[in-house]
């Protein structure tokens, strides 16, 4: 294949580089801030798209944050693709307390009570959910008796607050970016359009000059 790697990636350094990318997380964040100040649209279009991605982060859908942000963003008329560059809000560094920001504030939301040692199974209820849906998946081929126990716990103790307690803070953070995002990207369209008006500039004054030297040579003063 043309594009087939030379070196393919071994599944452990696929991992390994999703929880830390090549360059570091300070490099993504940079190439990613690069490339939404370049959006060809206005400030308050990408910074609304940022705000759906932002959002997105938030929710417990994961796996399909880009097509939540893409969702959104076309709702509030914003920029899509500024939506599926906010959703590296969430990133490995951050899934943890946004996880328990919003099981926190679901739980309180809903009048839970909140079992200090639930943050530590998080992924293990993740997991259990996944197991039922296998098992059960596989109970639809065979004799094996369909069980939604560990579902149901997920969903109780996990999901739904999630889904609920997710809101307020994505609302909020999702703001935050919005109003920090427009002037910064005003600002430097705004020198690049200058810099870009500047370079034109001197590209036609060097054309000017290169024509004005080639009359003088053609057109010697005094013939």
């Amino acid at each position: 294949m043309v594009f087939k790697r030379r070196d393919p990636k071994s599944w452990p350094r696929t991992l390994a580089e999703f929880l830390w990318p090549r360059g570091g997380w300070a490099r993504a964040f940079h190439y990613v801030k690069h490339r939404m100040r370049r959006l060809p649209d206005s400030p308050e279009r990408i910074a609304r798209g940022i705000w759906a991605g932002v959002f997105a982060a938030f929710t417990p859908f994961y796996g399909f944050h880009f097509f939540i942000a893409a969702g959104l963003a076309f709702v509030l008329r914003g920029n899509v693709i500024a939506s599926l560059m906010g959703t590296f809000f969430g990133n490995p560094l951050t899934y943890v307390p946004i996880g328990v920001a919003a099981l926190s504030t679901g739980h309180w939301l809903l009048g839970d009570h909140v079992d200090e040692r639930m943050h530590r199974s998080f992924v293990g209820k993740f997991a259990d959910a996944a197991a039922d849906l296998k098992d059960n998946f596989i109970a639809i081929f065979t004799d094996a008796r369909a069980d939604w126990t560990r579902l149901a716990v997920f969903y109780d103790e996990i999901f739904f607050p999630y889904l609920v307690g997710g809101i307020l803070p994505g609302i909020f953070f999702a703001t935050l970016c919005y109003y920090l995002s427009v002037p910064v990207i005003r600002v430097y369209q705004t020198r690049r359009k200058g810099m870009i008006k500047n370079k034109f500039d001197a590209l036609k004054a060097k054309a000017a000059a290169k024509a004005d030297a080639k009359r003088k040579a053609e057109h010697p003063t005094g013939d």
